[in-house]
């Protein structure tokens, strides 16, 4: 088992500092969606607070015995990758075929700036919400994907008609939904049938 590094305290802060000036750089990675105002698309820092608070507000509908704070600090953590690897449309085959080691090189650049025992925390956050093997990750994922789901019904379809997608594209990503909370993913099918029935999404 590696040991974790613990560092001199004066070191510690201003590798933490460091860290903390790079995250800001998750706001100016601009996301597909659409705000629900339809205003302008959502970027990277906003929808993980927001997925943040739906795991607050959804935390009945995880499966029982779900640690919160642990989804919580995971979807805090989930996106900091792509500040290096940007937003990848998970609706292009080719774009998430390259994802995973564009992802992986980033984690390896970002989360190295923290201190050693820190980094290696944040690093399995990131890790076990990747592999979607715990309680927490799948429901993690799972909102996740509810969100742009409810973004995109709230604004007319949002991109969904820009980008061509269909409700089979779509329905396939409600599997995901339905993996980490059975509730939360039969309304996520509710939507994408509303959507179809109302001409915001192509059948």
């Amino acid at each position: 088992m590696s040991r974790v590094t613990i560092a001199p305290e004066e070191d510690r802060l201003t590798a933490q500092i460091a860290f903390a000036v790079e995250i800001d750089k998750l706001k100016r990675v601009i996301r597909r969606n659409l705000l629900m105002d339809g205003s302008r698309r959502e970027n990277d820092a906003e929808h993980s607070w927001y997925v943040g608070m739906l795991a607050l507000v959804f935390a009945e509908h995880a499966p029982p015995g779900t640690d919160i704070q642990r989804v919580i600090a995971m979807l805090l953590v989930h996106d900091l990758v792509e500040i290096d690897a940007g937003d990848t449309f998970i609706y292009d085959p080719v774009a998430v075929a390259a994802q995973a080691q564009a992802e992986r090189t980033a984690a390896e650049r970002i989360f190295a700036l923290l201190p050693g025992d820190q980094a290696a925390s944040m690093r399995e956050l990131w890790e076990e919400f990747e592999a979607r093997e715990t309680p927490e990750a799948r429901f993690a994922k799972a909102l996740d994907r509810f969100a742009p789901i409810l973004a995109n019904h709230n604004t007319e379809g949002g991109t969904w008609p820009l980008f061509r997608v269909t409700a089979s594209q779509v329905k396939e990503k409600v599997r995901l939904i339905e993996e980490g909370s059975p509730s939360l993913g039969s309304y996520a099918m509710e939507l994408v049938e509303l959507s179809v029935a109302r001409g915001h999404l192509s059948e």
